[in-house]
């Protein structure tokens, strides 16, 4: 069995000069970082008094499945023989939170919009998502499953 190690920072940018001496002293604000990288600017969601114009944890998670989803896609439609010329998706999370301030994600439904070359590909496109689905490294580590609505097309 492989074993692959990852490493990333997180490095808070938030503090105003008052530190954490109040829940509203500081801002969320934070910067990601792995290796050489480009930095990924990140806050909280709004709601948990974050910056909108950056990316938040929940954001990047569902980001994360979804990506790792189409990858895993490509490979197989490549190995099967589908030609994929074009690929979308619009994932849609939903996040419970309890009384506490805690939380966890419920479900998430990717919405992958697949262009395909011949129109005799589209069905075994549409299957492969299952496959992807189970190959794929971050719904393998999630405690809910992770739903598709698929939809393959030519142009």
């Amino acid at each position: 069995m492989k074993h692959h190690q990852y490493l990333t920072t997180v490095e808070w940018t938030g503090n105003s000069g008052r530190g954490t001496t109040s829940y509203k002293a500081y801002s969320r604000d934070h910067v990601i970082s792995a290796g050489h990288k480009v930095l990924i600017p990140a806050s909280s969601d709004p709601s948990f008094l974050g910056d909108p114009t950056r990316y938040n944890p929940e954001e990047l998670f569902l980001s994360s499945l979804s990506s790792c989803h189409m990858l895993w896609y490509l490979h197989l439609c490549t190995v099967n023989g589908v030609v994929v010329t074009g690929y979308t998706d619009q994932a849609e999370g939903t996040m419970e939170e309890d009384e506490s301030g805690s939380g966890r994600f419920t479900a998430v439904v990717l919405n992958p919009i697949v262009i395909v070359q011949q129109e005799e590909m589209i069905a075994k496109a549409n299957e492969l998502h299952a496959q992807a689905n189970q190959m794929c490294f971050i719904a393998n580590s999630c405690n809910f499953s992770v739903n598709h609505r698929p939809i393959a097309k030519t142009v």
